[in-house]
């Protein structure tokens, strides 16, 4: 198990910079203005040869009140209560702040293992702060550099020196989970000897040559289950955190009412009915003329690149405002980067009519979502936890969906079915016959249709076939994806360059 290892320090020291040189990524915001982080965030990280579970988190302020920077300071506390370590950060171009020495004492009373450490020591004027560092009363504080990687020798050493030697060489131990491998091979050169053009061969024949090429992906269970990675979207103030914090039945992520708290997406293990699952809570994204500071340029990029690597997106929307242009358009970028799709109205119990406004969104998201294919809709409210069970079977089924792998045969005989009830349209009084068909890969599902002028082929027909496929094989909410090629010309090679022979009738 990687050592937990949380950043801890009052504002502005370097916490998220120094986070994102020991996971090696660009992670965490980063910004010179003060308060940037407000949730703890967590990721994999390595120090030389220590693996890390590293916590980010936000700076440290002497309030308990009410406020957001209240709940940030309770978010602080958690991420030092569940950590092995902490890494105690000053500025070293600074001092030590009476806001240090506060937080000195907190993790005194933590009594748990810390180090000090100095950041931004490099060059001569940071070398009086980290002297300075000597009053708190925490040990020999690490002078480093977390913008230039500076210093991590010494704080390698801190860290094996607090720890203990058992505790440290426990914490060097590392257990990769085998998630199987993944990939499969070349279907078009599997399937090159066949002749779609073959007058003589039936569609049964056809199919049945097509069984014996054992094109069908392997269904193999890798040892340990890959982690279904949710991610959880929507715009500003749509109850994101809150419905997370309804999942965890804890108060892990930040919320309150002012819009637009979350900035970092914050990645959480969970797991749900023994399967394991990797939430990410991601920042709200608003209209992009209406994002005009940096900062919040920053969290939409991030948010943007979350839902790339996902797997399953929950679009988490205002039962009062749902389905707005905004919301289509992230659906929209869900479904064109290929993940599957779960869309959730939130703040449902504030609904009266709910029965006629669950009949209105149903239908709304069937006529404004159609590339969606039926996604299923969760009416929930995470704050009272109204039917937030009914959220994670629809997240595991569209799961299921985009993962699925269709037997070949299966495949071909309902395109067999398809084509003779509904033949695409011939094109220039020529007629299109689709031969066989083969799924390529899946997340997402992926086929390929190879048909005799197949380049000539109609988009719409091409969207008649990917619905066919969607309702017969029970895919609803992940996008398809079907490419077309045209069979083999099976004259090429036998004409010389100049042409085919031209041949003149005999004189009498």
């Amino acid at each position: 198990m990687p050592l937990k290892l949380a950043i801890v320090g009052r504002p502005n020291v370097g916490k998220s910079t120094l986070f994102n040189r020991l996971v090696g990524k660009k992670l965490a915001l980063v910004d010179d203005q003060p308060g940037v982080t407000r949730d703890r965030k967590m990721a994999e990280g390595r120090l030389a040869t220590l693996p890390l579970l590293v916590i980010d988190t936000a700076g440290f302020d002497n309030v308990r009140d009410d406020s957001l920077e209240a709940r940030m300071r309770a978010q602080t506390e958690a991420a030092i209560a569940e950590a092995d370590v902490a890494v105690f950060l000053i500025d070293a171009r600074v001092g030590v702040t009476p806001e240090d020495e506060t937080f000195a004492m907190l993790l005194r009373k933590a009594n748990m293992p810390v180090v000090l450490a100095a950041n931004k020591a490099e060059g001569r004027q940071g070398e009086a702060g980290v002297m300075d560092a000597f009053s708190l009363g925490l040990g020999e504080p690490v002078g480093l550099s977390a913008e230039h990687g500076e210093g991590f020798a010494e704080l390698y050493e801190a860290i094996r020196n607090v720890l203990g030697p058992e505790a440290f060489e426990r914490a060097l131990e590392e257990a990769e989970p085998n998630y199987g491998a993944g990939g499969g091979e070349d279907i078009l050169e599997k399937l090159a000897h066949i002749d779609i053009d073959d007058e003589t061969l039936s569609d049964d024949d056809l199919v049945a040559a097509i069984e014996a090429a054992d094109v069908d992906m392997p269904d193999v269970e890798p040892e340990t289950p890959r982690p279904i990675r949710l991610a959880i979207v929507g715009r500003p103030n749509a109850g994101k955190s809150t419905l997370i914090n309804q999942l965890l039945q804890s108060e892990r992520l930040l919320t309150g009412p002012e819009a637009g708290i979350t900035r970092d997406s914050i990645t959480i293990d969970w797991e749900w009915e023994g399967r394991q699952i990797r939430l990410v809570d991601t920042a709200g994204l608003r209209r992009k003329a209406r994002v005009q500071e940096k900062l919040e340029r920053m969290s939409t990029a991030e948010t943007i690149r979350s839902l790339k690597y996902a797997d399953v997106v929950a679009l988490v929307m205002d039962a009062h405002e749902a389905l707005e242009k905004q919301d289509l358009q992230i659906a929209d970028l869900v479904l064109r980067e290929g993940r599957a799709l779960v869309l959730v109205m939130s703040k449902w119990d504030s609904v009266e009519d709910q029965d006629g406004a669950a009949r209105h969104i149903r239908d709304l998201a069937n006529r404004l979502v159609p590339n969606g294919g039926g996604a299923p809709v969760v009416f929930l409210s995470g704050l009272t936890g109204r039917h937030v069970d009914r959220l994670m079977p629809a997240v595991v089924k569209v799961y299921k969906d985009w993962t699925a792998k269709v037997k070949t045969g299966d495949l071909n005989r309902w395109l067999r079915h398809t084509v003779e009830h509904h033949p695409p349209p011939s094109v220039q009084g020529k007629r299109i016959k689709p031969r066989y068909m083969a799924q390529m890969k899946a997340r997402p599902p992926t086929f390929v249709l190879i048909a005799s002028r197949g380049d000539q082929m109609p988009e719409g027909y091409k969207r008649y076939l990917i619905n066919g496929v969607r309702e017969a094989f029970d895919m609803h909410g992940v996008p398809i994806r079907l490419f077309v090629r045209q069979g083999k010309n099976p004259y090429a090679g036998r004409i010389g360059p100049d042409g085919p022979p031209r041949y003149k009738r005999a004189k009498e």
